[in-house]
């Protein structure tokens, strides 16, 4: 089966870490929003990223997204999409078969993971993305929160399994 895969919530919550790992397992393409914002210099504002520049995220991603999935492999997409209009951008034009995972944990935990990486991108940053991200709820909401990352994809291949 054919279908592409979110993987988003806050920052430090191990959506990378996690969207990798999945992405071995199920032997897809795995496909880092955060670094085509990063590439294409979308994310240079001050506060959090626009709704217009994760849309163009979005427009860069799809057309790579697309011959991935029309060859028959699963895509997994990772990135806060804390605008749901992101998310329903990248259904509406991908049309297959799409499962979405909404990663949470308190935001201290959050700073915590975020402080301990190589490119820390700090409190601040960390309180105002997790304050957007929590405000959109969509797909199946995991708590990540005392759990290996490992556990975690576990629990996303059980869901996935359970589905087909």
């Amino acid at each position: 089966m054919v279908y592409f895969i979110i993987i988003r919530g806050p920052l430090g919550i191990g959506k990378s870490t996690i969207a990798k790992k999945l992405s071995k397992i199920l032997k897809a393409k795995y496909i880092s929003l955060d670094r085509v914002l990063d590439k294409h210099d979308l994310d240079k504002e001050e506060g959090y990223i626009s709704q217009k520049n994760f849309l163009k995220a979005n427009e860069i991603s799809i057309p790579k997204a697309k011959k991935i999935l029309n060859k028959g492999k699963i895509v997994v997409f990772d990135g806060n999409f804390y605008w749901k209009s992101q998310i329903k951008d990248l259904i509406e034009k991908l049309k297959y078969p799409n499962y979405i995972f909404t990663l949470k944990a308190p935001l201290s935990v959050c700073i915590e993971r975020d402080s301990k990486r190589k490119k820390k991108l700090g409190m601040a940053a960390a309180k105002a993305v997790y304050k957007k991200s929590i405000k959109v709820k969509h797909g199946k909401i995991i708590d990540t929160e005392n759990k290996t990352s490992s556990e975690v994809v576990k629990e996303i291949i059980y869901y996935l399994r359970k589905t087909f």
